[in-house]
């Protein structure tokens, strides 16, 4: 079990992102391979091991799976509250008053970028862009508290 953790936890967790949920599905998987013992120990070349123990995994985590309680459906006439943006505006209205580069680094980092990838834009090291966007976080806080 020790030598196949970290697939037994990949499977387990491409089935859920909650933690406890996740924690669920390693018990039961392990459980069910505790069950399974004697035809793991069948198989003695360690890549078939590892595609068999994963073909359980995934089997188990479906399984567990079709047990969850089902979302309960909306009424067709439900009506969700409209989202209020002004806190959204607000900071992105903070942001576009930042001097360049800082606002390419700033939307670059909201939108994904890597710090390598934005250092290239802005012609700036990887380690740079770590500290300038640290100071450019603790200006925005400042002036979100003067708001």
């Amino acid at each position: 079990m020790l030598r196949y953790r970290g697939l037994l936890f990949s499977v387990c967790r491409r089935y859920s992102r909650d933690g406890l949920t996740v924690d669920d599905l390693l018990q039961e998987t392990t459980l069910t391979l505790w069950n399974l013992r004697n035809q793991l120990f069948g198989i003695t070349i360690a890549p078939k091991q590892a595609a068999w123990i994963w073909r359980v995994a995934r089997n188990t985590c479906i399984d567990q799976q079709r047990h969850l309680p089902q979302p309960i459906p909306l009424d067709e006439n439900y009506d969700a509250p409209a989202e209020d943006t002004t806190l959204h505006d607000t900071l992105h209205e903070l942001i576009a008053h930042l001097p360049e580069p800082d606002r390419t680094i700033v939307t670059m980092h909201l939108a994904g970028y890597e710090y390598k990838e934005i250092g290239q834009r802005v012609e700036m090291t990887k380690n740079n862009i770590g500290i300038r966007l640290m100071r450019i976080k603790e200006k925005l806080r400042e002036q979100w508290n003067t708001i």
